[in-house]
């Protein structure tokens, strides 16, 4: 049987602390990876604005951003390694942390993570958390895969588990691996967490990626 770790031990593993992985990607990858524009839905609301991008990498993107969004917006961007870009900005406030442990002072506007779920134990406790990290209006846009929530027995959940994210307010788009919500929410979910597996092998990016189990 598959040895399922914690998600302590989970994030001390080779497939998850790469300092090396999408770490370097600029603005131009969040809108051909999420189908998304941050820097135009941002400049379109309000200031001020806050956005949060976990697994931010390098924070390179997010420096583009803050060029063209300068007094309009706080970024914050939140990653496992601390393997980040300079110069300081003053509008970009980069994070070593984990997205299951760290916790925004005030709510945010809009939440990214481009790529960044594919290595997270308990994923649907990311999801929890970043659901209620949303202003009442505010957008979530992250890639994601659904075959990646498994039963213990290594079998995906399905069907099941893509029904209680829409019942969530979440939105799944299973073609191009996009998940998307929009307002503040606390899910509720009918699966508990038993840990990880980090030698899943490759997901759909033909990256190495971890499975997360569940029991009912």
């Amino acid at each position: 049987m598959t040895e399922l770790l914690d998600d302590a031990r989970l994030e001390r593993t080779a497939v998850v602390a790469n300092s090396e992985m999408n770490r370097e990607r600029r603005i131009a990858a969040y809108r051909r990876e999420l189908g998304f524009d941050p820097t135009a839905w941002l400049a379109a609301r309000p200031a001020p604005q806050r956005w949060l991008d976990v697994g931010c990498g390098s924070g390179r993107a997010l420096f583009d951003a803050a060029a063209s969004l300068s007094g309009h917006v706080e970024i914050i961007g939140l990653d496992l390694v601390d393997y980040f870009a300079g110069p300081d900005h003053p509008e970009v406030d980069l994070i070593t942390g984990s997205v299951l442990r760290w916790q925004p002072q005030a709510p945010v506007d809009l939440i990214t993570a481009v790529h960044v779920l594919h290595y997270v134990g308990d994923k649907i406790a990311a999801l929890t958390r970043m659901a209620s990290w949303l202003t009442a209006d505010g957008q979530l846009v992250a890639n994601f895969d659904a075959s990646s929530i498994r039963w213990a027995d290594g079998s995906p959940i399905g069907r099941p588990f893509t029904t209680s994210l829409r019942r969530n307010g979440f939105q799944y788009d299973a073609r191009n691996h996009r998940l998307t919500r929009t307002g503040h929410g606390v899910p509720r979910w009918e699966f508990r967490y038993l840990g990880a597996d980090n030698h899943a092998g490759p997901n759909y990016t033909g990256q190495d990626s971890v499975t997360s189990h569940y029991r009912r």
